[in-house]
C-alpha cells in the first residue's frame, strides 16, 4: 500500500531508508571508478525513473539526500576527474513540485556547466519512461547504464524492464515485499488485485494466497522472473538481494542487482556489506556469535548464525564445510568460490576470514599463497 508519507515533496526517511541512499552512492562511486578508467566504456547512464524530490528529513527532523542527490555529486565529480567520457543522468517523477525542488538542489550541490554532463529531468509515468528509453539503447556506443528501479509500493511493470536486462548495463531493483505481505489477506480491489498479478507475473491473484507472509517465496518468485528475463542475455547473469529491516527488525523490502558483469556481482556485495557494518542486512541481530555451539553435522564446535544477518564468522563456517580436510588449497580457489556466492563477499575481508578459519577451525594459513583445513565439517 503506498503511504501517505510518499506525497509529500519533503518525505520522513527512516534509517533503513537512509542505509540504502548510502549503499546506492557508494556502489555507484566505485562503479563509475571502474568503468571510466575502462578505455572500452565511453561513459555512463544512470537512470532513477522513480526519483522523488532527493530530499528528506531524518527520525531527527534533519534533512537528509536521497539516491539522486548524492548520485548527482558522484557522477559530477567523475566528470570532472574523466572530462572526455560522457556522464548522462536521467531523473524521473510523477510528481511536478518533486522534480522542481530536485532540479533545484542538485544545482546547488554540483558543479555546473560541465560539457561532459548531461541531466534530464522529466515527469512522466517511470514506466513509460523506461519504455522509450528502451528504443535508445545501443550497445556499439559503449556506454554503460545503471537503472534504479524504486516504486513506492510492491508494483513492477517486468515489460518495462525487459530490455534493460538484455543490454551492458545494470539493473536494481527494490522488492517491496512488506507491502504485498500486508494486503495479502485483505485485497479486494481489481485494479489492486491486477498490480500483484503484474508484480509476481502470475495468471490469477489467488496463486498468491498460498505465499502467506512467507518472505521467502516472494523473494523466489521475483528471483525467477528475473532469470526467466535475462536468459536471452549474451553473459552470464549474477542477482544478488540484500535485504532491509527496520528498528523492530521487521523486513521491509530487498534491494536486487541485477549485471552480466561478475566484477558488479563482487561489487555489490561488498558495498553492501560496508555500508551494513560488516555484515549482511540492516537487522539488529540479537545471536551471540561468540558463544560456541556443538554442530551435529559433523563440524564440532562451531558459531551460532542468524541467517538474516551473516557475518565474517558465517564466511568462514561455510569455508570450513566446504573445504573441510583440504591441504593447501590456493588462496585464489577461494576467493573465486566466494565471488560466486550470492551473498558473501569475496573482497574487502580476507584477513578477517583468514583469522577467523584459524582461530575457530584451527585452518593452517601459514603460508601467503595457500590455506590447509581442518579434518572436520
Amino acid at each position: 500500500m503506498a503511504s501517505r508519507n510518499n506525497n509529500k515533496v519533503i518525505s520522513k526517511a527512516k534509517p533503513h531508508t537512509v542505509k540504502k541512499f548510502e549503499l546506492i552512492k557508494r556502489y555507484i562511486e566505485a562503479w563509475a571508478q571502474k568503468l571510466l578508467n575502462n578505455p572500452r566504456c565511453n561513459g555512463v547512464i544512470f537512470i532513477d525513473c522513480m526519483c522523488n524530490s532527493g530530499v528528506y528529513t531524518d527520525i531527527h527532523d534533519e534533512i537528509v539526500y536521497g539516491t539522486p542527490v548524492r548520485v548527482a555529486e558522484v557522477l559530477t565529480k567523475a566528470a570532472e576527474q574523466y572530462p572526455y567520457k560522457s556522464i548522462q543522468m536521467y531523473f524521473n517523477d510523477y510528481s511536478p513540485q518533486k522534480i522542481a525542488l530536485l532540479q533545484r538542489t542538485i544545482a546547488e550541490r554540483t558543479t555546473q556547466g560541465l560539457s561532459n554532463v548531461f541531466i534530464n529531468y522529466t515527469t512522466i509515468n517511470g514506466n513509460q519512461l523506461l519504455k522509450n528509453m528502451s528504443r535508445q539503447l545501443n550497445a556499439s556506443k559503449k556506454l554503460h547504464f545503471f537503472l534504479l528501479y524504486d516504486p513506492y509500493q510492491a508494483a513492477i511493470d517486468w515489460e518495462a524492464l525487459a530490455p534493460y536486462f538484455r543490454y551492458w548495463g545494470e539493473v536494481m531493483i527494490n522488492h517491496m515485499g512488506l507491502d504485498t505481505i500486508r494486503a495479502i489477506s485483505q485485497v479486494t480491489r481489481p485494479e489492486t488485485r491486477q498490480k500483484y498479478e503484474d508484480t509476481y507475473l502470475i495468471d490469477a491473484f489467488e496463486q498468491l494466497i498460498p505465499y502467506g507472509t512467507n518472505k521467502e517465496a516472494y523473494e523466489q518468485r521475483v528471483a525467477d522472473i528475473i532469470n526467466d528475463l535475462s536468459r536471452h542475455s549474451r553473459r552470464r547473469y549474477y542477482v544478488a538481494a540484500f535485504p532491509f529491516f527496520n528498528r523492530n527488525n521487521s523486513w521491509q523490502y530487498d534491494l536486487i542487482h541485477c549485471t552480466g558483469n561478475v566484477e558488479g556481482y563482487k561489487l555489490y556485495k561488498n558495498s553492501a556489506w560496508k555500508v551494513f557494518g560488516d555484515k549482511s542486512s540492516t537487522k539488529n541481530s540479537h545471536v551471540d556469535q561468540t558463544q560456541m555451539v556443538l554442530d551435529f553435522d559433523g563440524l564440532g564446535p562451531t558459531t551460532q548464525t542468524d541467517e538474516e544477518c551473516l557475518t565474517v564468522r558465517d564466511i568462514a563456517k561455510y569455508l570450513q564445510r566446504r573445504f573441510a580436510g583440504r591441504k593447501n588449497v590456493p588462496l585464489d580457489t577461494i576467493w573465486a568460490d566466494l565471488a560466486e556466492h550470492p551473498i558473501f563477499p569475496s573482497e574487502g575481508y580476507r584477513n578477517e576470514i583468514k583469522k577467523e578459519l584459524r582461530e575457530t577451525y584451527g585452518a593452517d594459513t601459514k603460508t601467503k599463497s595457500q590455506i590447509s583445513f581442518a579434518d572436520r565439517r
